[in-house]
C-alpha cells in the first residue's frame, strides 16, 4: 500500500477577509472528502487572505491508482472551484 498526497496551492481574488477564505476552504475539503473519500485539510498560508494551500491524501495499492486519483481529484479541483490553481504537486509514498 501507498499513500497518494495531492497539494494545490489557489488563489481567491475575491477574498478579502479570512472568513470568505474559510468559507471556501471548508466547502472544497468537504467536497473533496464525500467525493474521494480522501482525507483532506488546510496545510498552509492559514493566515493569508487569497492564497489557499489544500492537501488531499488517500490510501491507494499501487502507483497507478495513486495517479488515476489525483488525476481525477485535480480535474475536480479545476471544475468545481472558483479560486485559480497556482501550483500541483504530488507525492507518492
Amino acid at each position: 500500500m501507498d499513500v497518494a498526497v495531492i497539494t494545490f496551492r489557489l488563489h481567491a481574488p475575491w477574498a478579502h477577509s479570512l472568513k470568505e477564505k474559510r468559507m471556501t476552504v471548508r466547502s472544497l475539503i468537504a467536497l473533496l472528502q464525500n467525493r474521494f473519500r480522501v482525507s483532506a485539510a488546510e496545510t498552509d498560508e492559514r493566515d493569508t487572505h487569497q492564497i489557499i494551500v489544500i492537501s488531499a491524501a488517500a490510501l491507494v495499492p499501487d502507483n497507478a491508482a495513486a495517479d488515476r486519483l489525483m488525476d481525477r481529484i485535480s480535474l475536480f479541483v479545476e471544475e468545481h472551484c472558483e479560486a485559480r490553481i497556482l501550483d500541483e504537486r504530488r507525492e507518492i509514498r
